[in-house]
């Protein structure tokens, strides 16, 4: 699952060199659920960048606590929750990594996990606008969760989906048909992401400073025999 993201500054004109970024990127060294984060949606056939609130809150949502930060990709389309987002709705989320935890015999051991290269992540997402007026809205998102791949699931049973940046327009557009998006929501390669242990300090999301995310050790690989 994901619980904390790692949002460094990231090149996405690079990524994505047709981004219109009507805001800046939202940085966090130590980013928890309920809190803004930046996402990338279509509107009027553009791609753009804007705040979003992480925790999915459709207008049906009387308690705030409730608000889902992810969602697991096979019930998308079986859950009211998610349907109506995952079929008109689709967002991605740029970051760095993503923070998971070990158990340990005394404590949970926190890794993040990138890309071997270090390279920007796209996180799979669904969001939902809610109208609080007649000229004021509400905007809310969840990531969308897949099994992990066999290196790292002794950290995590699960970890949000990533779409490759030549997928990002198939995914973003609302008339991409429903299986084909869902293609999209698999495990990643095994040679592309990496994980490496990071200090305790992560625990505490009142923690924003650099060395949260420094490693504490080597980067776990595909080829590496155990975690």
């Amino acid at each position: 699952m994901a619980g904390r993201l790692f949002i460094p500054p990231l090149d996405l004109a690079r990524l994505l060199p047709d981004l219109c970024q009507d805001a800046p990127l939202i940085t966090a060294a130590n980013l928890s659920p309920r809190r803004p984060v930046s996402h990338i949606r279509l509107e009027g056939g553009i791609a753009r960048l804007s705040p979003v609130f992480w925790g999915l809150t459709p207008p049906w949502l009387t308690v705030l606590d409730h608000a889902p930060h992810c969602a697991r990709a096979e019930s998308l389309e079986s859950r009211r929750m998610f349907r109506e987002a995952f079929a008109a709705r689709r967002s991605l989320v740029p970051v760095g990594g993503v923070y998971v935890w070990k158990p340990q015999p005394r404590f949970k051991q926190p890794f993040l996990i990138t890309r071997v290269d270090r390279g920007p992540l796209l996180l799979a997402g669904v969001w939902c606008r809610y109208h609080t007026s007649l000229s004021e809205h509400a905007d809310s998102m969840a990531l969308i969760t897949v099994p992990t791949g066999s290196l790292l699931a002794p950290l995590s049973d699960r970890l949000p989906a990533l779409i490759a940046a030549d997928d990002a327009a198939c995914w973003l557009d609302p008339q991409t048909p429903l299986p084909t998006a869902k293609a999209l929501l698999r495990p990643a390669p095994g040679e592309l992401l990496g994980a490496f242990p990071v200090s305790r300090r992560v625990n505490d999301p009142k923690n924003q400073d650099p060395a949260c995310a420094h490693p504490t050790g080597p980067m776990l690989r595909w080829s590496d025999q155990e975690i």
